[in-house]
């Protein structure tokens, strides 16, 4: 035997010994997840088989059961998250088993999906991140028609933004709430970052910007530092407004990086939103709501005669039962209703529970008006 080959190897060679070994654990590590992911799957389509029997001997009784259960998903993503000991954060957990629930809903029928298009919004990412990737997604030119296409029974599911965390409530949102028979089921927070997005190759070029009225407010003050003067150009969409600033030189549009992805209009300037806790919250809505999963919210919507005393009178059953409320927003009723204003309310907990029910029942007998919108699990981040 020779020297050399009882000395241990050194330099490249101890690199690729020490690589090889780690990747071949890789290796089969993932012949053990593909595996696992198989029965997996498994399971979830036996699920789905006994979902689809007792829904069809259900019949005309009216106890069919959803394929899709919002609360069961945020159970599993919550206790995924209190078993993750890393280095994965929770987050990336929630992506990834997001994906895998989604995947193994899709082998019986893919959940379709309708939010505000264009591709490449940030509804767009809302839905891919409450949905997966394997839901059929179908993006609608304003949000009436995202309500509309599931009240027709065209589609299962919408996802409809509601608020953000710097310019507040989206008034068409709010404004179909009230109307619609359709109830919230879910709710999506999404991190909102704003690029400039231009062919031109310097600030000093820009002579338009192009951008939904909402973004172009994200941006105010931005704006005004670096592009003075500068036209402002609001539209239907972010996606829309990329778009037409890929067609002109000198335009540039304010969108996040996957409309710029998917129009290939690379960004200039990157994370330009004033407020750098930016987020948009939005409702997820179905022909059901969700049932308890532990941590829940209840969206409602009330109303009182204009008098001294009345909204205090509207809280009065929270604050008895001990309810928690985390949103109140008052709006202006629409033309021909007997009341002037109308309250926008979430409460934390479920409507089945003993304290919520037990406030619901006593506002009712004091509200004008009151329409339950639905029971939900909490977003999961």
């Amino acid at each position: 035997m020779s020297i050399s080959q009882n000395n241990p190897p050194t330099g490249q060679d101890a690199l690729h010994t020490e690589l090889a070994s780690v990747r071949q654990h890789i290796d089969a590590l993932d012949a053990q997840l593909l595996e696992l992911l198989n029965r997996r799957a498994r399971c979830a389509q036996e699920v789905g088989e006994i979902k689809t029997r007792h829904n069809q001997e259900a019949g005309e009784a009216g106890e069919a059961s959803p394929i899709y259960r919002p609360e069961r998903e945020a159970q599993v993503l919550r206790r995924l998250q209190a078993l993750n000991a890393g280095p994965l954060a929770d987050e990336s957990v929630t992506l990834l088993f997001r994906e895998i629930m989604s995947a193994c809903l899709s082998l019986e029928n893919p959940l379709s999906v309708t939010f505000l298009g264009p591709w490449g919004t940030f509804s767009e990412s809302a839905a891919v991140k409450q949905f997966g990737h394997a839901a059929r997604l179908l993006p609608c030119a304003s949000i009436d028609e995202v309500f509309r296409e599931v009240e027709a029974g065209h589609a299962e599911y919408a996802v409809a933004p509601l608020e953000n965390s710097t310019e507040g409530a989206v008034g068409r949102t709010l404004d179909l709430l009230l109307t619609t028979s359709l109830k919230i089921c879910g709710e999506v927070v999404v991190r909102i970052h704003q690029n400039l997005l231009t062919r031109a190759a310097d600030l000093k070029n820009i002579t338009r910007i192009y951008s939904h009225a909402q973004s172009l407010a994200q941006c105010h003050e931005w704006l005004n530092r670096m592009l003075p003067g500068v036209e402002r150009v609001a539209v239907a969409s972010n996606a829309l407004a990329v778009q037409m600033a890929r067609e002109e030189p000198a335009a540039a549009a304010i969108a996040g990086c996957s409309a710029g992805e998917r129009y290939q209009l690379t960004p200039l300037h990157t994370n330009i939103e004033d407020e750098p806790n930016n987020t948009t919250r939005f409702v997820v809505l179905g022909q059901h709501d969700a049932g308890i999963s532990g941590k829940d919210k209840t969206s409602l919507i009330m109303s009182a005669p204009n008098l001294s005393g009345s909204l205090h009178d509207l809280l009065q059953p929270f604050s008895s039962a001990n309810v928690s409320l985390t949103r109140l927003e008052s709006r202006p009723a629409r033309q021909g209703l007997l009341w002037e204003y109308v309250y926008y309310v979430d409460i934390e907990g479920h409507r089945q529970s003993p304290e919520v029910a037990t406030a619901l029942e006593d506002l009712a007998k004091r509200a004008a008006y009151l329409k339950v919108l639905g029971s939900y699990p909490m977003a999961v981040y």
